[in-house]
């Protein structure tokens, strides 16, 4: 597993919270079993391939998750970023993703799984290309860690946000 902290420098490669354990293998279990469910602190809704109109509908459902958080400015950070990992996940691959987010004491988890082994790559952007190949940038500038998980089938992109101030 690649870990990443804020700005890009490493985190403990292979380190991961028992919260992060046990969410990966609630996904890595049920991807395909369970139907799409949210409580006060887990969201988990499977995203149909290449179906961009899920972006919107993940921020409105990141949305509802977070506002009893208490961290407003945190709560636009996650939105933005996990919008960008789900944007990636439809566009990139040609398959079914699965996102899911937990709020926990210590703060958010949020992991979009898709079932492609190609993995994503960090580019520096190109003004050329827009605003395309912007959205790892941003995990990578905004996020508290994020990483790359690999599964037997694809793989996991997630991020983390601590539970502070923005």
């Amino acid at each position: 597993m690649n870990r990443y902290a804020r700005g890009g420098g490493p985190v403990l490669s292979g380190a991961s919270s028992a919260e992060t354990v046990k969410t990966a293998t609630a996904v890595e279990d049920t991807a395909h079993d369970t139907p799409d469910q949210q409580d006060s602190s887990h969201l988990r809704r499977r995203l149909p391939r290449c179906d961009l109109r899920a972006v919107p509908e993940i921020r409105r459902a990141m949305r509802d998750l977070l506002a009893q958080w208490g961290r407003p400015g945190r709560s636009e950070t996650a939105e933005l970023l996990t919008s960008e990992i789900v944007t990636n996940a439809l566009v990139h691959t040609d398959r079914e993703a699965v996102v899911t987010a937990t709020v926990g004491p210590r703060g958010l988890h949020v992991e979009v799984r898709d079932f492609e082994a190609r993995r994503p790559r960090l580019r520096v952007p190109d003004v050329r290309d827009g605003t395309h190949g912007r959205g790892l940038v941003l995990v990578q500038s905004l996020a508290d860690a994020w990483g790359v998980r690999v599964h037997g089938v694809g793989k996991a992109v997630w991020f983390e946000l601590d539970g502070g101030a923005a």
